[in-house]
């Protein structure tokens, strides 16, 4: 205790009163994840300004003792900002570190600070005529150190990739606390090892990021969205290839879900309505985009798209969104699933991707093999079939609490969902990360050479393994010093 006392006075003289704080009712909003699933306890919340402070604070963290937990918006699906119960962490917030440094309109990029919120980060891109890539349903709160942390994806992966493909340059805050300055983007750089993609998907347990290059491509002139009912997942899939056949790279969305998930999403909202008339097995979002120069035609191409989808076979019906409000209205009803079904009871979520070619098979194989071993629950597919991840979700059996299920049935029931996604050569963490909730698992099912490296990177970049300790990977006794 006397040592965390020198610490905690040497830390509010470096950061003020505005930095550092234990002041219960500022740091309890911070100790809980978003889906509410851990709680924890912390030293103090430390809010650093600027990325000298965040660098003297990680030396004065190294020199204690002290471990650290980075937190961007606190948006995160797997538990990897939250503290531990042990009270001795230290809370570090990226959120006053929120400063759009430099928007390059002739290079087609954005330098901002890892606090910096996506939503602000579209709207000033927006306001020169460009768009930062990546978009999803937390884009008011998350932050983009948050979002490199945990290399999030979102719905214009098939076109634009996760954020590994939108990171230009990276600084970062290493645990001895020096500071990682490789901001300047270059198109070519073969000088070793592509020391941010280290960074990035780490989950802050190699470095934390305090500021990023991002690319910016050219704002969209317009876009529609089609509403189609199909089939099954086969279909579907040999939907997208028509697509991607027909538009190319104008295609941006492509997103699946199962009739009983529009039927939730109905219910959950009284005020919207089905696309579609009649039953459909399943539903496919496509969404066309078109940049300056090339909107005029963009109609007619989607029109012929979706004609020569109806003379093969692949819609049973389908719609074009005829305004911006109705395109948004499309989305809404995708967007909606997760509350809808939050709505219904307790459930366990599932981020999970196999190859692309798979998914259809995978689900299709999957669903009722969970069903008939674990009777009672329901399980359901939607998401991005563009990029191989669907959420296969699986709500528990009627009147079953969520801590009920989480702590007993949901628990087995996730085992058996990650045993098959690992049978099908797939990833048991497609976009959310590992934190807290996957990292027994990622030990249990992930590939021993790989696990082995990340310990020896790991070790190399932190060896008092002082960064987001309990979180993607731990590290074992150094065998040099047993």
């Amino acid at each position: 205790m006397d040592t965390h006392a020198a610490f905690l006075d040497e830390a509010a003289a470096l950061l003020g009163p505005r930095g550092l704080t234990q002041d219960p009712d500022l740091v309890e909003p911070w100790l809980t994840d978003w889906r509410g699933r851990y709680h924890g306890a912390a030293l103090a919340l430390a809010s650093p300004a600027s990325t000298d402070e965040v660098a003297a604070l990680v030396k004065l963290c190294a020199r204690h003792g002290v471990a650290i937990v980075p937190q961007g918006g606190n948006s995160g699906m797997s538990g990897g900002a939250t503290p531990d119960e042990s009270g001795s962490q230290l809370l570090l917030s990226l959120r006053r570190m929120n400063t759009l440094r430099r928007l390059d309109v002739a290079g087609r990029h954005a330098v901002c600070d890892a606090g910096f919120i996506l939503e602000n980060l579209h709207n000033a891109a927006q306001d020169q005529g460009l768009r930062f890539p990546l978009t999803l349903g937390g884009k008011g709160s998350a932050t983009i150190g948050g979002l490199i942390s945990t290399n999030a994806g979102g719905t214009q992966v098939i076109r634009h990739g996760s954020m590994r493909a939108l990171v230009l340059g990276i600084e970062a805050v290493l645990a001895d606390g020096t500071v990682f300055d490789a901001l300047t983007p270059l198109k070519k750089d073969n000088r070793g090892f592509d020391l941010k993609q280290l960074l990035i998907g780490s989950e802050g347990t190699l470095g934390i990021v305090t500021a990023a290059t991002l690319r910016l491509v050219p704002a969209v002139a317009d876009r529609i969205v089609v509403w189609a009912g199909v089939p099954d997942l086969h279909v579907a899939r040999t939907l997208l290839l028509h697509c991607q056949d027909a538009v190319g790279d104008s295609l941006e969305g492509f997103e699946v879900l199962q009739a009983t998930s529009l039927r939730a999403v109905l219910d959950h909202l009284p005020d919207v309505r089905a696309p579609l008339q009649g039953e459909h097995a399943w539903h496919v979002l496509v969404e066309v985009v078109a940049e300056r120069g090339e909107a005029d035609c963009l109609q007619d191409r989607v029109e012929a798209m979706i004609a020569s989808a109806f003379d093969a076979g692949l819609i049973e019906d389908a719609v074009l969104s005829a305004n911006e409000s109705q395109a948004r209205a499309f989305w809404l009803l995708r967007d909606s699933i997760a509350p809808a079904e939050r709505a219904k009871g307790a459930a366990v979520q599932h981020d999970v991707s196999v190859p692309v070619e798979k998914m259809p098979a995978f689900v299709h194989h999957a669903v009722p093999l969970v069903e008939a071993e674990f009777p009672g629950v329901h399980a359901l597919a939607f998401g991005h079939l563009g990029d191989g991840n669907v959420h296969f979700h699986v709500l528990a059996p009627a009147g079953t609490s969520q801590r009920d299920y989480d702590l007993d049935l949901g628990a087995r029931v996730s085992a058996r969902v990650h045993d098959l996604v690992t049978e099908w050569g797939g990833s048991i963490s497609a976009e959310h990360g590992i934190g807290r909730s996957k990292r027994a698992e990622l030990e249990r099912l992930g590939d021993p050479v790989s696990l082995a490296m990340m310990r020896q990177v790991k070790r190399a970049l932190d060896p008092a393994g002082i960064l987001n300790p309990g979180k993607l990977v731990t590290l074992a006794p150094d065998p040099a010093n047993a």
